[in-house]
Formats: structure tokens, sequence, C-alpha cells
């Protein structure tokens, strides 16, 4: 690789890193845009009267549902995008640090190489083996042997760590650019996600919001009429639970448990972590590395990656992921409830294990 090639590419990368100190967007509560954009593809609100019947409530009601689930998928593809960047940003760093150790280490290889030559200059020109010749001394011959040999040994040494060095830097290079192009395919990723869920989140909030005070707590009823009919139809229908195994909760699943169990209380925030407020899959990723066990930031990659299990063999500590597209998950505490962060307007609380559609159970500690 040419060096001058080499430096450009390395300066453009460490000037680059400025950029990697600008914040991710920061995870608070989205604005809903007054006007969302059409390209956000939200729902069309419909505006008529204010209903006045449960048939019209209900409908609205699995409305504002769809919207909020949407808003959770889409939510799941904001963080994984966000966890890729922060990735993506960290090679990066290495990367450039790579490329400037490089160039120096092929700058001081250089150095020995042409002191080995100028060694060379200063004798005459002469080859170290027409030297030995030309010597009339045959203890000088002889010393003079071994020199040449180490001589010649540390010159292909120079030379073939030169080679290499310059090799891994082309390679460093070529993995930074490729980094690069990932991370601001992950940054547009986010923005397209961010949009999705503000205007999802609006839309919802635009339903909610014509209904009169005492509609409002009519469709807080019928949300919880539907989580208790789903709830009784699951435990109607529900597998007989393996004692012995639902019996054998450890220590890292009681100590997540627990910290999920603390946040009782919090407001949903899309996108959050805590410690004040979280998302589904904020207070479960958090849950458990607070129990010593890092997992996957999203309920999608946290379904994907984790070990699943039989939900007759569910203990505590174990998630439940919801929905076909994996888009929400809970912690499952025993006594058939779950402890979980809803959705936008509300916080983290106790709930049937089967007051939604599970997909499955995955156990972060087997």
């Amino acid at each position: 690789m040419n060096r001058r090639h080499c430096a450009a590419a390395a300066i453009t990368l460490v000037c680059a890193l400025g950029l990697l100190t600008v914040p991710v967007q920061a995870m608070a509560a989205p604005t809903p845009d007054a006007s969302p954009s059409p390209a956000a593809s939200a729902p069309a609100v419909p505006s008529p009267a204010a209903p006045s019947s449960e048939k019209d409530l209900e409908k609205i009601r699995e409305q504002i549902e769809t919207l909020y689930r949407q808003a959770g998928a889409a939510t799941d593809a904001y963080n994984l995008a966000e966890e890729q960047t922060k990735k993506q940003s960290g090679e990066i760093v290495k990367l450039a640090k790579a490329i400037v150790d490089g160039q120096a280490r092929i700058a001081e290889l250089k150095d020995r190489a042409g002191a080995q030559a100028r060694e060379q200059y200063r004798n005459g020109g002469l080859p170290p083996g027409a030297q030995l010749v030309l010597s009339d001394d045959p203890q000088l011959f002889l010393d003079g042997v071994n020199k040449v040999r180490t001589s010649q040994q540390a010159s292909k040494t120079v030379l073939a760590e030169l080679t290499r060095t310059q090799e891994d830097l082309e390679t460093y290079t070529q993995d930074a650019s490729s980094n690069w192009h990932k991370l601001e395919a992950n940054r547009v990723k986010q923005a397209e996600a961010k949009k999705k869920i503000n205007a999802q989140i609006a839309a919802a909030e635009k339903l909610e919001s014509r209904l009169a005070k005492e509609e409002r707590a009519r469709l807080r009823q019928l949300e919880q009429d539907a989580a208790n009919r789903a709830q009784s139809a699951w435990l109607a229908t529900r597998p007989t639970p393996n004692v012995d195994v639902s019996g054998a909760t450890t220590a890292a699943g009681k100590a997540a448990v627990a910290f999920a169990t603390a946040q009782i209380g919090k407001p949903y925030v899309w996108g959050a972590t805590g410690p004040g407020s979280y998302d589904c899959s904020g207070l479960t990723s958090q849950a458990w590395a607070a129990a010593g066990r890092p997992i996957p930031r999203t309920s999608q990659e946290q379904w994907r990656l984790l070990p699943r299990i039989d939900i007759q063999d569910m203990r505590p500590g174990d998630l439940i992921i919801y929905h076909a597209d994996a888009s929400h998950v809970g912690m499952y505490v025993g006594d058939g409830a779950i402890v979980h962060s809803p959705r936008p307007g509300r916080h983290v609380t106790l709930a049937g294990a089967g007051s939604m559609k599970i997909l499955g159970v995955v156990r972060p500690d087997r």
C-alpha cells in the first residue's frame, strides 16, 4: 500500500472520530409531531362524533392497540439500530488506533532498513560476502561469517515484518471503511424507525384524545377486560407446570425478578433503559444485567439468541416473548404473572402472563 495513501486514510478516519463524540439521539419520550410526515405511513385517524356505544369503544380500543403494537415493533428496530451503531462506532475507534500504530511501525521498520543500507554504503558499497573474501585474517573471516548471517537474517526479518505490517494496515483501512458505511446505514435505520414510532404514537394519542373523560375511563376498563379474558383463556388451557423445574429458580433469576419488580410504577418511554423509565426490553435487559447476566437489548434479539424452553418448564426470571413479530417481552415472576413495561402512557406493572398472545419463552441463565 502507498504510504501517502495510508496516511491520508488514517487522517480522514481520525478526523471522522470527532463525529462519534456526538451523542446518539437522546432516548427521551418523543414529542408527537402535530402534522406527521406522510412517509411515516401512520394509519389515518377517523373523525366521527364521540362514540356512545361499547361497540364503538371496542373498535377504538382495537385500533389503539394495533397502533401501539406497531410502535413497539418500530421501537425494537430503533433499539437494534442503536446497538449496532454503538458497536460500529467502537470498531471504528479501534481500527483508527490500529492504523495509527501501523503507520508508526512502518516508519520504524523503514528507518531500520535505511540504517542497514547506510551501513553497507559506509563499507564501500561491497556486499558483506565480498568483504570477507578480501580479508587476510582467518579469524576475522570466521567472525565475519557469523556477522553476515546475523545481518542477513535481520534484514529478512525487517523486510518480512514491513510487508506484513503494510498488509495489516491495508486490511485495517478497508475494515474501517466498511464499518463506517455500516454506521451510516444504521443511522438511517434509526431515523426511519423514529419517524414510524412518533407517527404511530401520535395517531393513537389522537384517537384517545377525542374521547370524553368518561369514555376514556370506559376504554381503560375495556382494555383490562380484554386482558382478563385472555388470561382466563390461557390459564384454562395452560399445560401443567413442571414443578421440579419451575421451583428451581436460580440466584440470578431471583436477582433479575427483584430488580424488575422494584421498577413497578416507573413510566414507559420508548428506547429507555432506566433508571427513571423503561421500554419493555429495556426493563428485561437491565434486570438481567443487574443479575450479572447481560442479554441482548431488544425483545426480537432476546427471542432469537437466548435459549428457548417449553412453557410448562417456565420459572421466575424467564422471559415471555409476545406477538408473532416478537415485539414485546415481559419477565415471569411466578403464579401466572409477569412484570413488564406495557406501552406509552402506561407504567411498569404486573399483568397476567397470558394477557397477550405468547410467542414463546426464553431463559437467560440456562
